[in-house]
């Protein structure tokens, strides 16, 4: 699915940000307004004890612009339940995402809590449609529950700099009778899938369903089960397995599917997820934010899977917000574990598409995904530990043959789908190309190698992947190994059990 490239990194010690008498939007790329200033002091990870409660705050804020500008509201401040993150790693070390905010305590400016993320507006900004109208979404950050007044500061990549550049401020008094402490009375029923410790110091992954009705709630139970062991089979989820807990939220449906708005099959359901997101077909989204945050928040979590009950090939991964995934599709167990990779890590999409001749683009910036890159200093490849010393860089593949097949399978999947034929005749289309890849990948002199492979990020010029093939990049079952570290890094800021500073 798409995905913005953008890159930057974000001050480790100290971070000058604006900060606001009161809540403040910034148009994009304009000027801050000379706005006073404050510094951030970053001091790393605080005692939690000192300035957080056991509960969870929810953030929820409308999210609004086009391609040139965004804006911000707050919409409420509620409680989202006990706080299931890590109590250590409260800064982002990380910082990955085209977004990030801080939360700065107020009366001594010092960072408490932060985290990247990305965002179904930060999508739709990319598109056509927000060339010439506006699009408003519904978003969520969560953090601890502050004992004190608190700053929320949230920053954009600005892709001229590759800084995060503050786009809005906003003050928030947890004692504010604007601030709701009170809890959601939860009547859905939890199947609990594994369980391995305090969601404190694992991993927690939330499953829910949309799509299923009462009758179908076995069905749902099933998928989500049969979807997680595929998970915990893949590497590294695998040798981690006892660091993550999942379990699954109910919501029956009135109706079974959801809503496919191509080819004119419309529903009405429970989180209200339905394909055709920003006009592709098979990208399957939910914009009802407030009410899938509500279900999930009946247990801890850290990362949300949403099943879609449906056959039609389909589904999507955003960063710190959701995956998607139809339950019943041939390559179910493909998109569970590709889209997390989206979802838990920011991985980029290795693929691209192909074209018999194309020009190389000008690239002057490294992508933030940790998974591709732009070659600008090779001998400072970001991956660079992985790589043996006899790999060049770049590394040779036979990508001609490759993309010339890969050129062929796009329109005979084009003219599939302009003929809109039974989901399995795409599968078999899909399995034809599977095999071939295999095919292909078999004669490759550097098939087992970390180094850098041409092509990537939805560019088949001036971007590289670090290895010839990932689940990242084809739809065969294995993440390659920096894929495998990014997904490591990530798990170990959730179950770390001791003070990293």
């Amino acid at each position: 699915m798409k995905r913005i490239l953008f890159v930057a990194t974000i001050a480790v010690l100290l971070t000058s940000f604006n900060m606001p008498v009161e809540q403040r939007s910034v148009t994009s790329g304009a000027d801050t307004l000379k706005q006073p200033q404050i510094l951030v002091e970053n001091r790393g990870n605080v005692v939690f004890d000192e300035y957080f409660t056991g509960k969870t705050m929810r953030l929820d804020f409308n999210h609004s612009g086009n391609s040139r500008e965004e804006h911000f509201a707050v919409d409420r401040i509620v409680s989202d339940g006990p706080w299931p993150g890590n109590k250590f790693v409260l800064t982002d070390k990380l910082e990955l995402g085209p977004y990030f905010f801080q939360v700065v305590d107020k009366e001594n400016s010092t960072l408490i809590f932060s985290r990247g993320f990305a965002s179904v507006f930060g999508e739709w900004q990319t598109i056509p449609e927000a060339d010439k109208s506006w699009g408003s979404f519904n978003e969520s950050i969560r953090f601890p529950w502050p004992k004190k007044p608190v700053i929320v500061i949230l920053g954009k990549r600005d892709p001229s700099t590759n800084k995060f550049k503050t786009i809005w401020t906003t003050e928030i008094d947890p004692a504010s009778r604007d601030v709701n402490p009170a809890d959601l009375v939860h009547t859905n029923r939890v199947d609990v899938i594994q369980e391995n410790g305090p969601a404190s110091e694992k991993v927690d992954i939330v499953i829910l369903g949309d799509g299923y009705t009462k009758a179908e709630m076995k069905k749902f139970k099933d998928d989500a089960t049969r979807l997680s062991r595929v998970l915990m089979a893949q590497e590294p989820f695998k040798s981690r397995s006892k660091s993550i807990n999942i379990r699954a939220v109910e919501t029956p449906s009135e109706v079974s599917g959801v809503c496919k708005p191509h080819p004119g099959v419309f529903k009405r359901t429970p989180l209200s997820v339905q394909y055709g997101a920003f006009d592709s077909e098979r990208y399957a989204l939910t914009y009802d934010n407030k009410t899938i945050r509500n279900v999930a928040s009946q247990v801890p979590y850290d990362f949300m899977v949403i099943l879609v009950n449906e056959r039609t090939y389909g589904g999507g991964g955003i960063y710190n917000l959701y995956t998607t995934v139809s339950s019943d599709n041939k390559f179910a167990d493909y998109i569970m574990v590709h889209e997390l990779g989206h979802h838990m890590a920011g991985l980029a999409d290795e693929y691209y598409t192909s074209a018999v001749s194309y020009e190389a683009p000008d690239i002057s910036l490294e992508p933030w995904e940790t998974n591709i890159t732009a070659l600008l200093d090779k001998n400072n490849l970001k991956w660079k530990a992985l790589v043996d010393g006899g790999t060049p860089l770049p590394t040779p593949w036979n990508k001609d043959a490759f993309d010339k097949f890969g050129y062929d399978i796009q329109q005979q999947r084009k003219k599939l789908r302009e003929q809109k034929v039974p989901e399995e005749v795409m599968e078999a289309l899909f399995m034809k190309q599977y095999e071939q890849e295999d095919a292909y990948f078999s004669k490759e002199k550097y098939k087992d190698a970390v180094g850098a492979f041409e092509g990537g990020g939805y560019t088949p010029i001036g971007i590289y992947r670090s290895q010839l093939d990932c689940i990242m990049f084809t739809r065969h079952m294995h993440f390659c190994k920096v894929c495998q570290q990014s997904l490591v890094s990530v798990m170990n800021q959730y179950t770390a059990t001791a003070p990293e500073n």
